[in-house]
């Protein structure tokens, strides 16, 4: 699993409090779990989601020093002419995509499904009619908003463009906040 013979714990999971009619998987960020994400949604959650919160496999991290660290693949550098790890990003989408195929088995219906991340959280191989909303914080110190302007673009060669929803919030670095809480709730 993403890059490694290292395999993952069992993901951090916050059942719905009556059947299950849809699923959000949310892939935490470099170097952290999904326990600290399955603790936000257990507080707003809604009672006919299911919330999956895989742990990203220990690895070494280029960009870190070659620290071992959960992630999703490895992070060679922070410009947008960096080599990317390839290899590592497509076995972590396939991963992804198993979570995915296993709910679908549970019973719930693909367009039910959210995919979601924080940071590194990858989106690769999507539906072309995906509907992304991608969040940034315009004081973000790790990940410029400059680098989330050029995703969201790139997003917009992948699937439709008019699909691709770029929100930027005043005075937010590199964390999350209610307001991005609030609007996909009302979305």
């Amino acid at each position: 699993m993403c890059g490694n013979n290292m395999s993952a714990p069992l993901p951090a999971i916050v059942p719905a409090v009556r059947k299950a009619t849809a699923v959000v998987i949310f892939l935490h960020g470099l170097g952290d779990t999904g326990h600290g994400w399955a603790e936000a949604f257990a507080g707003i959650r809604s009672a006919h989601i299911k919330y999956i919160c895989p742990h990203a496999p220990v690895m070494p991290v280029t960009l870190n020093m070659n620290m071992a660290m959960p992630s999703w693949f490895d992070i060679i550098g922070l410009s947008p002419d960096s080599q990317e790890d390839e290899t590592g990003i497509k076995q972590a989408a396939e991963s992804v995509k198993a979570l995915i195929d296993q709910e679908v088995k549970n019973g719930i219906p693909s367009n039910r499904i959210i995919l979601g991340g924080f940071s590194q959280g990858p989106i690769s191989g999507v539906n072309r009619d995906i509907s992304i909303l991608q969040c940034h914080g315009d004081l973000d110190p790790l990940v410029p908003l400059m680098f989330g302007s050029l995703t969201a673009e790139r997003l917009k060669t992948l699937v439709n463009p008019s699909n691709v929803t770029f929100k930027t919030y005043a005075g937010m670095m590199h964390s999350s906040c209610q307001q991005v809480s609030v609007w996909k709730q009302r979305s």
